[in-house]
């Protein structure tokens, strides 16, 4: 707390200062102005007025001075305490306008803000520390929108790519449908042929259609979870499992190195989604005839989940993997092509379990790692 209260002190220290000067240097002078009043009224000036009352109304030298002394020499005092008020009012004018200058240069740069002008918001050097934070606060706007423009961007991309390859199947299947609606007597394997063909894209076109509600879900829905203590190595187990036929199809084997009794705090079925998205990622980009390597364990408070495949991902793709939409292979197989939602989705379950989720590689390998809690924070 007394950290921020210097820092904030320091933040107003030059605009303190110039005010205090500002209203140091008005009060000397209206100070001065008011003795020098004074001091004239008690001579020159006053020598002054008489002679003007003789010339305005025809008064000879004594018939003046005593005018002087009953209207003015006598009410001194009163016409001083006017001054006063008068020199107060003009420092309070004076200081006002330094306030209202310092509220149009604030005014000025929330206007560059609103109408997202490029050039950089610029105050005096007194308002030095305002001019920086709305600058940083125009540099984080422009680059959120920079971000949104290029989700919607990829988004839109997506769709055109999804819409293309939804047609793809659709046209096989009902190419080889129309096949064996005009051919009655194909042979009967030619016949089981060109159904598997069609089962296939049919199985493909499924895949992409709900790949088109994943899109809508992602945005419109939140992740609400319901925590309880998990057996870890139990859903792992099962995991695997669930992917042995798609391994197998292609050579590959999951291999899990963790204690039996390994159990993290979240919710069941969000996390089992996290899994399942790494390990199809993993499944989908690794070389045949590997082995996917799942290592579990505890750090600290932490539980770590690793998932080692063969195959690399490049340095500066390592954190935009992570990206709504985003998909490493650009060129955009088909056989491999998905929302780019998974590890999206796993990243934003992730971090609502108050853990995070990072990828690394070595050139040979990728390593995918998720880090969770234990128990909850609360207990």
């Amino acid at each position: 707390m007394n950290n921020k209260n210097r820092y904030k002190k320091n933040d107003y220290f030059k605009l303190k200062r110039k005010l205090n000067q500002y209203f140091l240097v008005t009060v000397v002078t209206a100070i001065v102005f008011v003795l020098i009043l004074r001091f004239l009224a008690w001579r020159r000036v006053g020598d002054g007025i008489v002679s003007l009352l003789e010339h305005m109304f025809y008064l000879d030298h004594v018939q003046a001075l005593m005018l002087y002394h009953y209207t003015i020499r006598n009410n001194l005092e009163v016409i001083i305490f006017v001054a006063i008020i008068i020199s107060i009012l003009i420092l309070f004018r004076f200081m006002l306008s330094k306030f209202v200058k310092y509220f149009d240069e604030i005014n000025a740069g929330i206007d560059i803000l609103i109408h997202n002008e490029e050039k950089n918001i610029e105050m005096s050097e007194e308002m030095g520390f305002m001019e920086q934070k709305l600058n940083t606060l125009k540099q984080t706007l422009e680059k959120r929108e920079q971000d949104a423009r290029l989700a919607e961007q990829r988004k839109n991309d997506l769709v055109l790519y999804l819409a293309h390859d939804i047609k793809t199947p659709l046209t096989s299947v009902i190419g080889y449908l129309s096949l064996l609606d005009e051919a009655p007597d194909m042979p009967v394997e030619q016949k089981a042929k060109y159904v598997r063909i069609t089962l296939d894209k049919a199985h493909r076109l499924d895949q992409l259609i709900d790949e088109f509600f994943e899109i809508t879900r992602y945005n419109l829905q939140e992740i609400p979870l319901t925590k309880k203590q998990i057996d870890l190595y139990y859903m792992l187990v099962q995991m695997t499992d669930e992917f042995y036929p798609q391994l197998a199809a292609k050579g590959k084997q999951t291999v899990i190195h963790a204690p039996e009794d390994l159990t993290v705090f979240g919710d069941p079925d969000k996390l089992a989604r996290v899994f399942n998205n790494i390990l199809k990622n993993a499944a989908a980009y690794s070389e045949n005839n590997t082995i996917i390597e799942i290592h579990a364990g505890l750090k600290g408070r932490m539980v770590s989940i690793e998932f080692k495949n063969t195959g690399s991902i490049p340095k500066d793709k390592l954190t935009t993997i992570f990206e709504k939409f985003y998909r490493l292979d650009t060129a955009r197989s088909s056989e491999k092509g998905g929302s780019g939602l998974g590890l999206a989705i796993a990243k934003e379950i992730v971090i609502a379990h108050d853990g995070r989720i990072y990828a690394d590689s070595d050139g040979k390998h990728t390593i995918f790692t998720v880090e969770l809690p234990v128990i909850s924070e609360q207990t």
